[in-house]
């Protein structure tokens, strides 16, 4: 578990595939690895722990003097930005949340739903809005003045376009400093994590609106069923006053 309040920046050393990776059953073999070169995040760091790389909850494989390594599977390559890192890169990097530790951000689990583009960098005095389209499937579970995680970077949502497809946040000048957004160029794709709570809300009142929705129906087929023998009984009497 992350807060979203970014520690530090790294430079990306290295991000590749290799065939000589260390197995589970002590084979070499092919992955992706990416290498970070960073300093705060090696405070503490051990082999096999959690670390946001861009919002994305990694394994460090490997710890240098002034780097860490982190296998990459493929499905994290396939949803989020991590693939298009290249030598000299720059990246959000969060350690893992200490149990006692203040969380000044939101609860983000470092499970990237997919990306967004930036759309559009705009300045307003000394705050930067930021426009992102967004995919449906990750757009309806954003919501104005809820959380997103954006490259692992806790904001608050600002505007939500459903229809035009797109959501924008507001960067005050010292998360700009700090953070990876602003130097992302137009069309630059972000990792998006909606917040967690308001994604399991949603499923859960999802079950209740199905649940109710078939109650209805079976309602409906019950309505209409009895007004059917209704009509069944009704025949039958009039066949019956008239034999009389």
């Amino acid at each position: 578990m992350f807060t979203g309040i970014i520690e530090e920046i790294g430079t990306v050393v290295s991000m590749e595939e290799r065939d000589d990776l260390l197995l589970w059953n002590g084979e070499r073999g092919s992955g992706w690895e990416l290498v970070v070169r960073l300093t705060v995040a090696l405070e503490g760091a051990y082999l096999g722990c959690s670390v946001a790389i861009n919002g994305t909850c990694l394994t460090a494989t490997s710890i240098e003097s002034d780097r860490l390594a982190f296998g990459v599977a493929p499905e994290t390559l396939r949803r989020t930005n991590l693939g298009a890192l290249r030598e000299g890169d720059k990246v959000n990097v969060e350690r893992s949340m200490g149990v006692d530790a203040r969380n000044s951000g939101h609860f983000v689990q470092g499970h990237v739903d997919g990306t967004g583009a930036v759309l559009a960098k705009t300045q307003e005095d000394d705050s930067l809005w930021v426009k992102i389209a967004t995919p449906p499937e990750i757009l309806r579970d954003i919501v104005p003045k809820g959380y997103i995680a954006i490259d692992g970077t806790s904001l608050t949502v600002c505007e939500v376009d459903r229809e035009a497809g797109w959501f924008s946040i507001m960067l005050i000048a010292h998360t700009q400093n700090h953070v990876i957004l602003p130097l992302k160029q137009l069309g630059d794709r972000v990792n998006l994590e909606p917040d967690v709570l308001g994604k399991y809300a949603a499923r859960s009142m999802g079950a209740v609106v199905e649940r109710v929705d078939a109650l209805e129906r079976q309602l409906l087929l019950t309505q209409r069923t009895t007004a059917g023998l209704a009509v069944v009984a009704a025949v039958l009497t009039a066949l019956l006053v008239v034999r009389k």
